[in-house]
């Protein structure tokens, strides 16, 4: 049981597909960005190497630093390593053919099939490479993207989402990079701040909604643009991103479809210092 779990639990962290959250300088279509993906570290990663060192004892290398040949000629060591290469080929069989390893491969099995279910039907991990949305996450925070919700219960105002990005979004990637760019299907990641009948605009740095000007501690600094007095539609929500003036978002490319949505984010769970949930609600 112990391995099943384990095995499901990194099946689940090895599962990730790439959303983006993308920067974008005030007023500008040039546009810094990024991404938000799942599986990957953006932070440099410490590579393990393995060192060589020598047993402890009194037998002496008659060949030291190459391969030794122990009293015997070439062909002997031809045949010695056909005789292992069939040693290990009957080993895998015989491990294949045993009860232990019957019990391996379905273990590991049920653990890739839970795994993808989680993935794909209820959970999925993500990673934050870009400040679109800080300081909700930072670069490199790695979360969890809850997707069943979003079934039974609607959308609401300041809640953190992934979402596939609207046709506006593609036009405006498609003018700066290209029809066929990757960046055209990247998922996003922002911040409902409006849902349906809501009208919204931004004043003197500030969000007003339906006329009450809004405290939103998440933000990283008031807006340096203008935007609206807009009505969202029937079906729709309006995101921005937290980094106001660094956001390719919903003051950019308009409202989004609630059918885009592909999950809310619920926590953070690495780093270590970062894990919580703090400002996704």
């Amino acid at each position: 049981m112990l391995r099943l779990v384990l095995s499901l639990c990194w099946g689940w962290l090895s599962l990730s597909t790439s959303v983006s959250a993308f920067m974008s300088p005030m007023n500008q279509v040039n546009m810094r960005n990024g991404g938000l993906y799942s599986g990957k570290v953006l932070k440099p990663t410490t590579q393990l190497q393995m060192s060589s060192g020598g047993g402890r004892g009194g037998t002496e290398d008659p060949n030291p630093g190459g391969m030794s040949n122990w009293g015997g000629n070439n062909d002997d060591n031809n045949n010695n390593n056909n005789d292992d290469d069939e040693s290990m080929l009957d080993q895998l069989r015989n491990w294949l053919q045993s009860d232990e390893g019957k019990d391996d491969i379905r273990t590991y099995t049920v653990s890739l099939g839970l795994a993808l279910l989680l993935r794909f039907l209820i959970i999925e991990p993500r990673y934050i490479p870009s400040l679109s949305m800080f300081p909700t996450f930072d670069v490199g925070d790695q979360l969890a993207v809850e997707k069943v919700t979003k079934r039974v219960k609607p959308l609401y105002r300041n809640e953190v989402v992934v979402f596939h990005p609207p046709e506006s979004f593609r036009e405006i990637m498609s003018d700066n990079y290209g029809v066929q760019s990757k960046k055209n299907k990247e998922a996003l990641i922002k911040r409902i701040i409006a849902v349906e009948g809501d009208t919204v605009q931004v004043q003197g740095g500030k969000l007003y909604l339906n006329g009450e000007k809004q405290e939103e501690e998440f933000t990283n600094e008031d807006a340096a643009y203008e935007f609206g007095p807009v009505l969202v539609p029937p079906g729709n929500v309006l995101c921005f991103g937290d980094n106001r003036n660094h956001s390719l978002d919903g003051h950019i490319w308009g409202f989004l479809p609630k059918e885009n949505v592909i999950g809310r984010a619920v926590f953070i769970y690495w780093p270590p210092w970062r894990v919580g949930n703090s400002g996704m609600f």
